[in-house]
């Protein structure tokens, strides 16, 4: 489930390693209020725009917040990216899918979520990097490594555009996860390399993936806010940092730093689970009856946990199957709320195992199913309808690629 875009935040990664005026640093590279600060800063700068294969054009901003000011600047950015009606949208669209309950306050568990771990963040509309000044000395050098790569990358990719939300939830996420995966493999690196004392390239770490996902998942007891959440919005907040430094280590293994941006891009979450996987068909709806108050693109990664989650949890391995979708949210004149959504498969035998079980498991969603075997462009696809959809049609065709 998509939360809000503008925040690159170091969050769970940094309990990894818990070991006047504007003035500028001597190196000229930091521009921040705190000359302690931006001195530490400087002197990480230049390794780390190496061990990430960017280069720096233009000094970083720095400047410490507090806990109070990073809660109004989260208020601002849900009024202006997750209002209230887009919130409930997305509540509604999530609950008929059997992923969250339908009475969630989304705001106010993204708001507890965010203020629980947040110890920093790179704000790509100011261009600035803020660390809260909370922060125990020891998790200072992990947390300014991070963001830091964050305000180089802001330096040659436009973060908040590749992160834009005309483009979709999954194709959103999937920059995400190239973002904040980029950032996390170089703090990771670096900071081994300090507690080590060895050179480390984790470029070459097989099967990296795997070995970070343990000592993820192992701290999510640390924060209640997290432990507690949906499954859904637990694993969205972990995918961008696990999954997402898989795909950068993977994209490393031939021995070139790639930064994972221009043609490196993901255009998908499938693409950052399988680098292999070619780009995802994409789908227009269009509605006659009813009104489209919401609609987006689940993608492979979601898709997998509907499939675990709420479908049947040996069901997962067929989302390796997936080839695109879209939902939609549709509203009658009287108020109700029903969901249609249109899913494409690689193959019409993994879309018919895919309306075979879902049929089984129809108890489980939030309210009435439906279910359809159909082509869409001569392609396998499947139609899945939960709630009252009488009255109204919703069609689906392929997009036409630019």
């Amino acid at each position: 489930m998509r939360t809000i875009r503008s925040l690159c935040a170091t969050t769970l990664g940094l309990a990894l390693f818990s070991t006047g005026g504007e003035a500028q640093t001597g190196s000229g590279m930091v521009l921040s209020s705190n000359p302690a600060l931006g001195e530490l800063a400087a002197r990480l700068l230049p390794d780390l725009a190496a061990r990430a294969g960017m280069e720096m054009k233009e000094p970083v901003r720095l400047e410490e917040r507090s806990r109070e000011e990073l809660v109004r600047y989260l208020e601002a950015k849900f009024e202006e990216e997750l209002p209230e009606a887009e919130a409930q949208a997305r509540v509604d669209a999530y609950a008929l899918l059997g992923l969250v309950p339908a009475d969630l306050d989304l705001r106010t568990v993204l708001m507890d979520l965010y203020t629980e771990q947040v110890a920093g963040f790179y704000e790509p509309d100011s261009t600035t990097l803020f660390v809260m000044d909370d922060q125990p000395a020891e998790s200072l050098q992990a947390l300014l490594v991070h963001e830091l790569v964050h305000a180089v990358q802001d330096q040659s990719a436009d973060l908040d555009a590749l992160t834009d939300p005309a483009f979709g939830n999954d194709r959103a996420t999937a920059a995400q996860a190239a973002i904040e995966g980029h950032a996390t493999l170089v703090m990771l690196e670096y900071m081994t390399e300090q507690m080590t004392g060895t050179p480390v390239d984790f470029g070459q770490i097989p099967d990296f993936a795997a070995q970070l996902r343990p000592a993820l998942e192992g701290m999510s007891s640390q924060y209640p806010a997290l432990a507690n959440a949906p499954r859904v919005i637990r694993e969205s907040l972990l995918f961008p940092y696990l999954e997402g430094a898989g795909f950068v280590q993977r994209l490393w293994t031939g021995g070139e730093r790639i930064a994972p941006f221009g043609a490196a891009l993901p255009l998908s979450t499938e693409q950052i689970m399988r680098t292999d996987a070619a780009p995802p068909l994409e789908l227009e709806l269009s509605a006659e009856g009813a009104t489209i108050v919401h609609e987006d693109v689940l993608g492979r990664f979601e898709l997998g946990i509907l499939l675990e989650d709420v479908v049947d949890g040996e069901a997962g391995v067929l989302a390796e199957g997936w080839d695109g979708d879209r939902y939609a949210l549709m509203e009658r004149p009287d108020g109700t709320r029903s969901l249609i959504a249109f899913v494409l498969w690689e193959d019409a035998a993994v879309r018919d195992r895919f309306v075979a079980v879902a049929r089984g498991a129809s108890s489980r969603f939030g309210g009435d199913v439906e279910l359809q075997s159909m082509e869409i462009g001569r392609r396998p696809a499947a139609v899945l309808k939960i709630g009252a959809t009488d009255g109204f049609s919703v069609t689906a065709t392929l997009a036409r690629r630019p």
